[in-house]
């Protein structure tokens, strides 16, 4: 067994919305890890504390859950009109591997705060009191994120009166708009229809089709209709998540929906691209209690969406998967669409199991196909802890 010291390295552990994870700066990383590849996995993996077979990842820096398991790499950015450049990795808790398919939306909030934290940021466009804006080149999916963040006195503002559903303290509001969040070509409907038969076993759903909205904004989604499920979309993590049958049937879907969008060729590869797509399943606006204990009325919110990372239910919503819902939300006829009430819409309130959120994005049809511009939705963001952590050195 190796006996080689452990090494140390620069990073900051950081909350933004509802997740939080180990971010570096690029130049910080040991060189081998400087570029993409095996050296950069492992390292990434050691940090994190996986694969851990007993799923806790007690020997790193993970919590054990998706939302937890999160590492960004941040490096000023050679691109024209953007100030750094933004990778993330998703780590599996539980098997050898990192996955790059996707953006983390609640982190994007961090990206700004961690930036001009740690110089990436010209000094002179700094206030000493106001905001600056920090755009942002999303490097998994090569699009554009601005993130508006508060400063007081020279310095990120942290503290604030603004409330997440889903996170426990207030801090100070981080608006966050991604541009352009289609993929590459604008192709947001993969299949070029609002809703599809997706085919699955007989033996997960009745028939072997069930109406399913494929979407590619924010992040590669599978909408589906929860009734048709048997559920009502107001239910908690320990209704699906405690529950085996369950998560087999959404990761079934989850898997014939990657095909049906072209992201895997079968549905055997799911298993190695457990990030994207994200599958949910929505529902008109019902009464419900929330995890933390409040009440959410039907008349507050525009329908109800729950939503699956990486195998589980996720606490309350991931900031791409909001991102997802606001743009499908914002074109008649898609499943979530029709579940707000349908019609013309710029902006939803819906429901996730921590409470509930507000999101905006704006649609239009150009030459036959959806555009979406942007889409906001306001999250916030803190350093949590600074300084070094520490890995085994055989780790790369």
């Amino acid at each position: 067994m190796s006996q080689l010291p452990q090494i140390r390295i620069p990073a900051t552990y950081m909350r933004g919305g509802t997740s939080k994870g180990v971010f570096f700066r690029l130049s910080d990383l040991p060189e081998a890890a400087q570029v993409a590849g095996e050296a950069r996995d492992r390292l990434l993996m050691r940090v994190i504390g996986s694969p851990d077979p007993y799923q806790k990842q007690i020997d790193g820096m993970g919590g054990a859950t998706s939302s937890t398991s999160k590492t960004v790499i941040v490096s000023r950015s050679e691109r024209p009109d953007h100030d750094v450049d933004y990778l993330f990795g998703q780590v599996s808790i539980d098997k050898a591997f990192v996955d790059w398919s996707g953006n983390c939306g609640n982190l994007s909030a961090a990206v700004g705060p961690f930036a001009i934290g740690n110089g990436l940021v010209d000094p002179a466009r700094i206030p000493d009191n106001g905001e600056v804006e920090v755009r942002i080149w999303q490097a998994n999916i090569g699009k554009t994120i601005v993130s508006r963040v508060p400063i007081r006195d020279g310095q990120v503002q942290e503290t604030g009166d603004f409330e997440l559903d889903g996170v426990t303290f207030p801090a100070a509001e981080v608006p966050v708009a991604f541009k352009d969040p289609a993929d590459g070509e604008g192709a947001i409907f993969p299949t070029g229809n609002l809703v599809d038969d997706l085919e699955v076993p007989a033996d997960v759903v009745e028939g072997g089709t069930l109406k399913a909205t494929l979407i590619n904004a924010g992040i590669p989604t599978v909408f589906v209709d929860a009734a048709e499920l048997g559920y009502t979309g107001t239910e908690l993590q320990e209704a699906i998540n405690g529950d085996a049958d369950a998560l087999a049937m959404f990761e079934t879907i989850r898997a014939h929906g990657a095909v049906k969008m072209g992201l895997i060729t079968d549905v055997g590869e799911a298993a190695t691209r457990q990030h994207t797509p994200k599958v949910a399943f929505v529902a008109s606006p019902s009464d419900y209690v929330a995890s933390s204990g409040k009440r959410v009325e039907a008349g507050e919110i525009d329908l109800v969406v729950r939503a699956l990372s990486m195998g589980k239910l996720h606490h309350a919503m991931m900031g791409t998967a909001a991102v997802a819902i606001a743009s499908a939300a914002a074109i008649e006829g898609t499943l979530v669409n029709l579940a707000a009430g349908g019609g013309k819409r710029s902006a939803v309130t819906f429901g996730h199991p921590s409470g509930t959120l507000r999101v905006g994005a704006e649609a239009s049809l150009v030459e036959g196909r959806w555009v979406i511009d942007e889409a906001v939705m306001s999250r916030s963001a803190r350093v949590l802890m600074e300084g070094w952590v520490r890995v085994p050195g055989d780790s790369l």
